[in-house]
């Protein structure tokens, strides 16, 4: 049988979906990819509203992903980086702090920040230096405890546990306590020090819009639901069923294979409000922290300081919150806005653009892997799963996911075909 006349079906096009699309082509075979929606990305999206590039919840790619470097043109996306720290703001006050090894125009606005001890920058260092000799593989077979816990014992201070790494490693987990896995806290920890945080110049959509313009035996059909999958058969929300010989599963899966009584997964949310300023209050290329108990926003940042938008004349500002505290969407807005003012000083907001309500912005997972065999991502011989719940939560994870079950299928075929 030739490999272009399997029938080899992915659903989901996010960015599991994508590499899955990719690993299968350059071995020979044309996939199908099924889309609900009517693009392409998944969870990385972007839309262009009032001249501006507003991703859809703020997202940052870590290039020292080797999954990242591996599958995507650094170049082409055009990545702007982000300066190695933070500027931390309560009640109208910034202090910065960062990386000064990796910039050294942080270096005085950190030793003067007054965020933790002498003691805190010291372990900081030691923490550093602890993780770049640290393997990624070591990372995922260590114990799990909580971030939290983790830091504790590490020997931080309260202090710089509650300035820094809670408002900071909140915005990336997107959960307030540092419940998240120590595993994860390693990996991200490590990935901060061993490369860039970024953003494409056209927003973080430009990720699986390149991966997309990549394939090119790839079929593709948008608009369709698939409500239910079976051993080699798709059936969609119309009634239609689709013959398939092999079957990707690159989105949630717990409701589209009944029979087998999959667990769902459990999400973290997050809301992301896009406003307008007429100027910036922090100067450098820094996300904006608040650590404040009880406020609404986590984090900000004027992605206008990376040259994003089409409209730079104007400031955008992106604000993150993650607990809404049962607010409804105009309350909650006004809040964000009275808190810019009084927490941050940015009393100059000309208008409010958009409102993202996002409730599967990061799968909670506990016992993280950071990677899986192809044979390990079958959950029968014609059924495969991908996407970064079976991993972790990251955009590394999710192509790795992808990649391992494709592989899965060219194994699969080539063991029944010898």
């Amino acid at each position: 049988m030739n490999k272009k006349e399997y029938k080899i079906h992915i659903i989901g096009a996010g960015v599991s979906g994508l590499i899955a699309a990719r690993v299968l082509e350059d071995n020979g075979y044309a996939p199908i990819v099924i889309e609900a929606s009517d693009r392409v990305g998944g969870r990385l999206k972007t839309d262009i509203i009032s001249d501006f590039y507003l991703d859809h919840g703020f997202q940052v790619l870590l290039t020292a992903y080797p999954a990242v470097q591996k599958y995507l043109d650094f170049e082409a996306l055009d990545l702007q980086l982000f300066l190695p720290g933070a500027s931390i703001f309560k009640n109208k006050k910034q202090k910065v702090i960062g990386d000064p090894i990796k910039d050294l125009s942080l270096l005085f606005p950190t030793l003067f920040s007054g965020i933790g001890n002498f003691t805190d920058k010291l372990k900081i260092l030691r923490l550093n230096k602890q993780l770049k000799k640290k393997s990624i593989s070591n990372i995922f077979i260590e114990k799990e405890q909580t971030t939290y816990s983790y830091l504790l014992d590490f020997g931080f201070s309260n202090e710089i546990i509650t300035e820094f790494f809670k408002p900071f490693f909140s915005g990336i987990f997107l959960e307030t306590k540092l419940e998240t896995s120590s595993r994860m806290f390693e990996f991200i920890y490590k990935m901060f020090g061993e490369g860039s945080a970024a953003i494409p110049k056209y927003g973080i959509g430009e990720v699986p819009k390149q991966l997309f313009q990549n394939l090119n035996n790839t079929k593709f059909i948008f608009n369709r639901k698939v409500t239910s999958v079976n051993d080699r058969e798709i059936i969609l929300d119309d009634t239609t069923v689709l013959e398939s010989d092999f079957t990707i599963i690159a989105t949630e899966s717990s409701d589209l294979i009944s029979n087998l009584k999959l667990q769902p997964a459990e999400w973290n949310s997050c809301y992301t409000l896009y406003f307008v300023t007429q100027s910036r209050v922090i100067s450098k290329r820094l996300i904006g922290l608040v650590h404040k108990e009880g406020a609404l926003i986590n984090n900000f940042f004027y992605h206008t300081s990376l040259n994003l938008s089409l409209k730079p004349v104007e400031e955008l500002l992106s604000v993150t919150v993650i607990d809404k505290q049962n607010l409804g969407d105009k309350a909650l807005i006004e809040r964000v806005k009275a808190e810019l003012n009084e927490i941050c000083g940015i009393d100059d907001v000309v208008r409010f653009i958009k409102y993202y309500n996002l409730p599967k912005s990061l799968p909670k997972l506990s016992n993280l892997k950071y990677e899986v065999l192809p044979s390990e991502t079958g959950l029968t011989k014609s059924l495969f799963l991908a996407g970064d719940t079976q991993l972790n939560g990251s955009l590394n994870a999710a192509m790795i996911s992808g990649e391992r079950a494709a592989l899965g299928v060219v194994e699969t075929i080539s063991n029944t075909v010898c």
